[in-house]
């Protein structure tokens, strides 16, 4: 269970494997995680691209289970994550949590809830990462002078809505075995738009427990749907990394509808 009074840290032996692909001492290639994404998008300037730099010039390191935006706070600022992996999440009153998503180096974390101005969720670092915070009045001057930027940045926030959408249909319809399955492929196609992830593997920090709160499901099953995987030669998850052996036939257990068309150049000329 996950009460309210343990919402900064992650439960006991619940540790999270860190992923070796960060380096967050990298200022030239953790800019690149957000470049790349919103290059998908628009094929941004010098300017845009010294924009961007300038907003992640003040990194600062988070412990794991650090809580970024607490849900209902307000006055709160947005964050570009530029290392490691954030969940975002809702806790019910019975003290049990769901899992809505999972940032990854390249998001921008509580963009819409600055917006509204109240946040409807919380944010808390899942992994040791590196963040840098956006005041809502910046934000707002960055869109203004760089109307391109801001309409990638929209393009990321709708994708990010998209995939929304896909988690509530994975939790309310499929079955236990395709909302794995749809997971996986979902999150393999974030991050290869970030240069995180190959066709065939990427790393992933995630243990049964966040699977579960992410999945609806108990980490005893969890940990059933994995074997079902790994015995029908789909995918396997192992000490912080997915390996996907046959992504055809994973694609079609899942149902899955790739967005990797965005990626193929950008959509927004000019």
């Amino acid at each position: 269970m996950w009460s309210s009074q343990q919402s900064n840290e992650l439960p006991q032996g619940r540790e999270l494997a860190q992923p070796p692909f960060v380096d967050p001492d990298s200022k030239e290639r953790v800019i690149g995680y957000l470049e790349k994404k919103l290059n998908s998008f628009v094929e941004l300037t010098a300017d845009e691209l010294s924009c961007l730099a300038d907003l992640q010039s003040a990194s600062v390191r988070v412990q794991r289970g650090k809580e970024l935006v607490r849900e209902g706070q307000t006055g709160h600022k947005a964050y570009i994550l530029q290392s490691g992996w954030a969940c975002s999440f809702k806790l019910l009153p019975d003290g049990s949590r769901q899992i809505i998503g999972f940032p990854i180096p390249g998001d921008c974390i509580g963009l819409r809830s600055v917006l509204l101005r109240t946040s409807d969720h919380s944010f808390s670092a899942l992994t040791d990462a590196s963040v840098c915070s956006v005041e809502a009045a910046r934000m707002l001057q960055v869109f203004n002078e760089f109307p391109r930027l801001a309409a990638a940045v929209l393009w990321a926030t709708s994708r990010d809505e998209a995939m929304l959408v896909e988690h509530l249909v994975r939790i309310g319809r499929r079955s236990a075995l395709e909302r794995t399955a749809h997971f996986f492929l979902e999150l393999a196609e974030r991050l290869r738009l970030v240069g995180l992830a190959t066709d065939q593997q990427f790393p992933c920090p995630l243990n049964q427990y966040v699977l579960a709160d992410a999945l609806g499901l108990s980490a005893i099953h969890v940990n059933r749907v994995l074997r079902q995987l790994r015995e029908k030669q789909m995918m396997t998850l192992r000490r912080g990394k997915v390996t996907i052996h046959d992504l055809q036939a994973l694609q079609h257990l899942a149902g899955f509808e790739s967005q990797r068309r965005t990626s193929d150049g950008p959509a927004l000329e000019g």
